[in-house]
């Protein structure tokens, strides 16, 4: 047992003596697991140019061309490989694209400037690039433009072009905007490049939660309580995190507003408060609740307050969350004798098991489509990224073979999956393509860092 679940199991005891000792209690591991694009240029193509959904995927090549200065003084800096560069590392972080190096090019680009000429896409072609992106930008005081044009090499045509316009603090945000378009261009979803991912970070004693982009920047804290802090959960809207923290004493449900960091206290029951899944449409939000003496689930309808207990089993009920469609919820339950994920109605009604393999499954995330469940499972003393159909079969494992991986959270385009990781004495927040290809590592916390929660797309 993990040194964070045997902490919140001594935890859970105590909240249960003070209720006068209602029974001995086990411990499931996901109670404690608990930008401005500037761009404003004509819709991407609605065709979509790379199946990555196909059995037979291979990385497509891409090549980038280094940005020309389109200014009337051109100056003698590395803008021109900056904007080339960063929209490279952006495209590559994709998992679906394979950036060529500019080694393997034949076309000068000196001598087919991006201001005129023709593509030579013979000569792109021959070097395997089936994509060619080339660019321009302009500066005038702190002001910065940017543009490019993205070519199907293979059919000798342009497929897109797009300009934006910021300050020069903000290329990497503009450079952003680009790989997002192109992205959504050739893939169908650009999305991901408008998210962020919450997460819990450790220090010492305390947590607190914090936030970071798709790309591994902009790392923001959300919280500052100098207490426990865990289980960040997105509004549908992106607007609004909600959370539990023990700033006063118990572990009471939050929601922190984003723009201005207001704070409402949502549920400060005796026991616990523990946040589960918004409701698609964002007006209900499921609740893990002891104040009956036995943790159930509860759903909690946000205009009116109202609960509605949906559980009632002699067993704990935790980690509850909706399906996209809103009709089903998966949760964890040890009514089987271990901790197992199971699926029931929206109104409680028809439960029935999901998960047989394994002693010790918890963590359960569906899918965008829901027709998957991600969850962790134990396995030879270690927790793993698994991924179970909606039926509760065609079960595979994702993701590191190593350390223990655990609260598995999808990217709302269905693409990619966010979690995070225990060994080597640290802890990492990390994301795979959902077939658990391209692992990369966000952020690393020498004392821990733990459930991360992917948001929304995220609009300005």
């Amino acid at each position: 047992m993990s040194p964070s679940i045997r902490t919140f199991y001594a935890a859970v005891k105590i909240v249960r003596k003070a209720m006068q000792m209602r029974r001995t209690a086990i411990t499931l591991c996901t109670i404690l697991l608990l930008l401005l694009f500037w761009g404003r240029g004509a819709p991407a193509a609605e065709k979509v140019y790379i199946d990555i959904d196909s059995p037979a995927f291979q990385r497509f090549p891409v090549a980038v061309v280094d940005f020309e200065d389109l200014g009337p003084d051109a100056a003698k800096d590395d803008l021109s490989t900056g904007f080339s560069d960063a929209l490279s590392r952006y495209l590559e972080m994709t998992g679906y694209i394979r950036m060529l190096p500019r080694g393997a090019f034949l076309e000068d680009p000196k001598q087919l400037p991006y201001s005129g000429g023709k593509v030579s896409f013979p000569d792109w072609t021959v070097i395997g690039a089936e994509y060619l992106v080339k660019g321009g930008f302009s500066r005038k005081g702190r002001n910065l433009n940017a543009e490019f044009r993205l070519y199907d090499a293979v059919r000798g045509e342009r497929i897109l072009e797009k300009r934006y316009t910021g300050r020069m603090e903000e290329q990497k945000e503009l450079v952003r905007g680009m790989a997002r378009d192109i992205t959504q261009t050739l893939t169908g979803d650009g999305s991901v490049f408008d998210t962020k991912i919450a997460f819990v970070v450790k220090r010492g004693r305390s947590s607190d939660i914090h936030t970071i982009n798709f790309d591994g920047s902009g790392l923001t804290r959300v919280t500052n309580y100098k207490s426990i802090t865990l289980s960040p959960r997105w509004s549908p809207d992106g607007r609004t995190i909600g959370f539990i923290s023990y700033k006063e004493g118990n572990p009471d449900l939050y929601f922190r507003r984003l723009k201005d960091y207001r704070t409402r206290k949502m549920s400060e029951f005796r026991g616990l408060n523990l946040s589960g899944g918004w409701s698609p449409d964002g007006q209900k939000l499921l609740l893990t609740l002891s104040k009956d003496g036995n943790e159930e689930i509860y759903q909690l309808d946000l205009a009116s307050g109202q609960l509605k207990r949906l559980t009632h089993e002699f067993s704990i009920d935790v980690s509850p969350v909706w399906s996209p469609d809103g009709r089903r919820i998966a949760f964890v339950s040890n009514r089987s004798g271990s901790p197992q994920i199971f699926v029931m109605d929206s109104d409680g009604a028809r439960v029935r098991r999901l998960t047989f393999e394994g002693n010790y499954n918890t963590s359960p995330a569906w899918s965008p489509n829901g027709n998957r469940i991600a969850y962790e499972g134990s396995k030879n003393g270690r927790f793993h990224i698994i991924s179970i159909s909606e039926d509760g079969g065609s079960l595979m494992q994702i993701g590191p073979k190593t350390g223990d991986n655990e609260s598995p959270s999808w990217s709302p385009d269905g693409r990619y999956v966010a979690f995070s990781q225990r060994g080597h004495g640290a802890g990492k927040i990390a994301v795979m393509n959902a077939n658990g290809s391209n692992i990369r590592i966000l952020y690393e916390n020498p004392f821990g860092c733990i459930s991360p929660a992917w948001s929304p797309r995220l609009k300005p």
